[in-house]
């Protein structure tokens, strides 16, 4: 025996024996009388070699799965590769090499650091979210989702990095900022492919009951925030001119008959309160009529527009900015004639596009209305402030009253709690056919297109005389090319690929073309811990019966800068799954831990480019949109 520890010798020795003997591989074994234990850090992107952010992660649940196994569990702990994916199509462009290669080679160089520092993993379970094996079953569940109605298709204004030249989903453009490069996000037309995210709305929040224990709570209140489910109404406001003329508008390459706007409230009892109706610079009503409007406010109604496509951090206050359109609405309720103004604080991605100003009683319209001098009317007083809601007083409030209370100056409500006026309110307007009940989101569906060759192919065929024709089941995977012109512009790579393009319809073996986009890479990262449990299944993602002995994962780790995309991303997925008949569960992971990060400052020079980078260790993952998208763009960066 050496009378010193030379790590070296010994821990080779060790990780052989481990290796040869298979001390971490496990089964599913129905008559093993040990409880599973399902051990899981968030998979690795093969961007070059391992950091201290990953050692930090992987050791975690290293120390877990030893833990378990010594107190008589069956562990399984797999390991595998995020390897779709922007970075690796960017590193092609610079070092002109093909990205199959790049990634290949950095995955050979991370996982011999990973078993190098001896962390126990099942290595027979790996899975390469860039090998055929895989991505087959990504399209495989496109098709599924297909034929349910899940996945769909349509032109929208898309968030775009003109950096990296990408698409972005909402979650990926937080803050106004790519989350890979951390440069600004613009809005662009562009047709692209979605997943009904918003199908699941109400389960994703209700099902965060089952995981409340354990998972952290400033996770689970930045998914219900994001999600942002409000309960209220919707009421119609008549709008007409500045005379008796009712309003009429152009609408979708159609004349229609507009005479009234739909606003969201979820304050239907402050309705005499309001001092105005403000739309989106966006909202239809205004767009069919920006021709006939002043030059003046036509003028400003295109700045603000113009703005809304700059990137704006969510965190922080915007100052309010507007301009009344010289159109009224008139309030059902009292009957009152209101202005009508367009507002850079109201999004037309957001409920309607359009809100009724109530300044007494809401924070941001009561900013609104100290900026422009707009009318402020108090119409709920709390129960022992009989004299607090006069309009003078009201006018000097240096804060508006935002809790319930009583009503006042609201006609037959005077008097009302605000929580039985609210339910009157709401029927009244629905007996008289100006309003309903109504639950809006702030959660919207999630745009999988991605003009990029580095990803998973989309599985549809459009053919002249059958339309849309999604590909066979038995005809996947549709393989990506070796190769493609990629060279980071925002065109789809693959288009330029004629024998990819090219190919036959599915339906009348007619001549068709190939959707030249590809997937997003969330969409590899949101079901992954389930192939794990069944990683060579050629014919299914996994054998349900397999996956329900190993599944939910009992303890997953990872950044909780994930907590509006790949973890609503995931929990979305276990519930197609499970109504696939897949799995029997609600959610995929029962206790996570954010582990803190260790990101990079990294700072952009906008003449050449390049960044210089410094570390910093994040104890507490609390981490502002920026930092969060620091902490992806290490990821590009040659280490």
């Amino acid at each position: 025996m050496d009378e010193k520890y030379f790590p070296k010798k010994v821990e080779q020795k060790w990780q052989q024996k481990w290796a040869d003997s298979g001390a971490f591989e496990t089964e599913a074994e129905s008559c093993d009388e040990r409880p599973k234990f399902y051990q899981l850090e968030m998979l690795p992107y093969p961007s070059g070699n391992l950091h201290m952010g990953h050692v930090r992660n992987y050791s975690a649940g290293d120390a877990m799965a030893w833990y378990k196994r010594l107190k008589g569990f069956n562990v399984m702990h797999p390991i595998g590769w995020d390897s779709f994916g922007q970075p690796a199509e960017d590193a092609a462009v610079k070092r002109g090499v093909n990205p199959r290669e790049w990634t290949e080679a950095n995955i050979d160089a991370m996982r011999g650091q990973l078993q190098r520092l001896g962390i126990s993993y099942d290595w027979r379970r790996q899975m390469y979210a860039h090998r055929p094996e895989y991505y087959k079953f990504d399209q495989w569940f496109f098709l599924k989702m297909y034929e349910k109605g899940l996945a769909y298709k349509r032109l929208t204004q898309v968030n775009w990095c003109s950096h990296d030249q990408a698409t972005l989903s909402n979650e990926q453009a937080s803050g106004g900022l790519c989350w890979r490069c951390g440069n600004p996000v613009t809005k662009k037309d562009l047709e692209q492919w979605f997943f009904k995210t918003t199908a699941y709305t109400d389960q994703l929040l209700d099902d965060m009951a089952e995981i409340e224990s354990g998972w952290p709570a400033n996770v689970l209140k930045r998914q219900s925030d994001w999600i942002g489910r409000s309960e209220g109404a919707f009421v119609d406001f008549e709008v007409r001119t500045s005379g008796d003329t009712l309003f009429y508008c152009d609408l979708d390459g159609g004349t229609a008959e507009s005479g009234t706007v739909r606003v969201f409230t979820t304050r239907i009892d402050t309705i005499y309160g309001a001092n105005a109706v403000v739309l989106a610079a966006e909202h239809p009503v205004i767009q069919a009529n920006i021709d006939h409007f002043s030059e003046e406010v036509a003028s400003k109604i295109a700045f603000i527009r113009a703005e809304n496509t700059k990137p704006t951090d969510h965190e922080a206050e915007i100052e309010k900015d507007g301009i009344d359109t010289g159109l009224r609405a008139i309030n059902p309720f009292s009957g009152e004639e209101l202005p009508v103004w367009v507002g850079n604080y109201v999004m037309m991605e957001y409920g309607t596009g359009a809100v009724m100003s109530v300044p007494a009683h809401d924070e941001r319209d009561f900013e609104f209305a100290k900026k422009f001098e707009l009318p402020i009317r108090q119409v709920i007083s709390e129960p022992h402030m009989e004299h607090a809601h006069h309009t003078m007083q009201a006018m000097a409030l240096e804060v508006p009253l935002t809790a319930y209370g009583v009503l006042v100056h609201s006609d037959y409500w005077n008097g009302k709690t605000s929580e039985n006026a609210k339910l009157e309110m709401t029927a009244y307007a629905v007996k008289h056919g100006f309003g309903e009940a109504a639950t809006t989101y702030r959660l919207r569906d999630w745009g999988v297109s991605r003009q990029r060759f580095w990803g998973s192919p989309i599985p549809i065929v459009y053919c002249d005389s059958c339309g849309v024709v999604p590909e066979k089941f038995e005809n996947l995977p549709v393989r990506l090319p070796e190769t493609a012109p990629f060279s980071g512009t925002g065109e789809s790579p693959l288009a330029k690929v004629p024998e990819f393009v090219n190919t036959v319809c599915p339906t009348c073996e007619g001549p068709a073309k190939r959707e030249t986009d590809t997937m997003d890479t969330f969409v590899d990262s949101s079901w992954y811990y389930f192939r794990y449990t069944d990683a060579t299944n050629e014919v299914l993602p996994f054998d349900p019966e397999i996956a329900e002995y190993w599944t939910p994962v009992d303890q997953y780790i990872g950044g909780d800068d994930h907590a509006v995309m790949h973890l609503i991303y995931a929990r979305f997925w276990t519930k197609m799954m499970r109504d696939l008949g897949l799995v029997t569960f609600n959610e995929p992971f029962k206790r996570l831990l954010t582990q803190g990060m260790v990101v990079g400052e990294t700072f952009f020079d906008d003449a050449t480019g390049k960044k210089s980078i410094t570390c910093r260790v994040m104890l507490q993952s609390h981490a502002t949109p920026r930092e969060r998208s620091q902490e992806r763009s290490e990821k590009t960066v040659e280490h």
